[in-house]
């Protein structure tokens, strides 16, 4: 295909939400070609309300805004699991150089009940933002929600039992992960980029807009291609958990944000990072296993702890 062709696919989550079975049937024909085929769909229009994500985008720039000190205050938690992670301590897997941002994570509020009561952190509230606790708990339970509906239609595309994916995100480890980048002017970019090539850990990634471009993924013929989004779309990638899973019948795709001509912009992403439960198995799926598995069996707890010592969070 021509190479100015090339484009991620933009689809209607609400035409399968709200649709007849032609209508699903056409929705999951469409997410499984942008996922095997470039590993990255547009969701033109979706189930998170917008107004939620302008409140929390509100919010994360008071708090990013805020002294380093007061945000360091809220730093260290398993990793940066949850709370703060300051400027320059994530890099990409086999990248020493520190990518240019900072960031801050939202995991679930867990039941009393929960076998994952202390294995996942709990989370950090800035007292120094009002409302910051109430807007992204909402922000995160829609997004939650919108994953579930997502994994769904995926599952059928892998002709998978239709809870399949429900149970293994039941209590899953998801992060809300909202991301701050500075403006350049004076950091290392001869070596260093906003984000530095990489793939996603978890399932899927949706991403919430973001107030500036700089995202592209490698497409299959090895040049980097743009992603662009317009306000309101849910751009959706899928990541390693998943291609293990599907034995890359469903490949994470290598992405990054390049650094913006102009060095005085900053710009703010909210990627929502899906998780299955720690227990979860990520042994490849019996109908994708083809000439052979190619990765060793693991849960899903144990390769999130690998990743993160790879990325220089643990």
């Amino acid at each position: 295909m021509n190479e100015t062709l090339r484009k991620v696919p933009e689809i209607s989550l609400l035409s399968y939400v709200n649709g007849d079975s032609a209508d699903q049937i056409k929705f999951v024909d469409q997410l499984m070609f942008g996922l095997k085929e470039y590993g990255f769909i547009i969701l033109n229009d979706h189930t998170v309300e917008q107004a939620k994500v302008d409140e929390a985008y509100d919010m994360v720039k008071e708090f990013f805004s805020l002294p380093i000190e007061t945000k360091r205050n809220y730093a260290g938690v398993m990793g940066g699991q949850r709370g703060y992670t300051p400027f320059g301590m994530e890099h990409a897997k086999g990248n020493p150089n520190p990518d240019l941002k900072e960031f801050w994570h939202v995991g679930r509020t867990l039941s009393a009940d929960s076998q994952y009561q202390g294995v996942y952190p709990d989370n950090v509230w800035p007292s120094e933002v009002p409302n910051f606790e109430k807007a992204f708990r909402e922000l995160y339970d829609s997004m939650d929600q919108t994953a579930g509906v997502l994994l769904e239609a995926i599952g059928k595309g892998l002709d998978l039992p239709q809870n399949f994916f429900a149970d293994m995100i039941h209590d899953g480890n998801s992060i809300l992960r909202t991301i701050h980048y500075p403006p350049t002017k004076g950091q290392d970019t001869q070596n260093s980029i906003r984000a530095a090539a990489h793939e996603d850990i978890n399932l899927i990634t949706m991403l919430v807009g973001a107030t500036a471009s700089g995202l592209q993924l490698l497409d299959r013929d090895g040049t980097w291609l743009d992603v662009n989004s317009r306000p309101g779309q849910l751009v959706v990638d899928s990541g390693d958990m998943m291609s293990r899973l599907t034995n890359d019948v469903l490949p994470a795709t290598t992405h990054r944000v390049i650094n913006p001509d102009n060095d005085g912009t900053e710009r703010y992403s909210m990627p929502f990072f899906v998780h299955p439960h720690s227990n979860a198995s990520l042994a490849c799926l019996p109908s994708c296993v083809g000439e052979g598995k190619k990765y060793e069996d693991i849960t899903a707890g144990e390769f999130l702890n690998q990743r993160l010592r790879e990325i220089g969070l643990l």
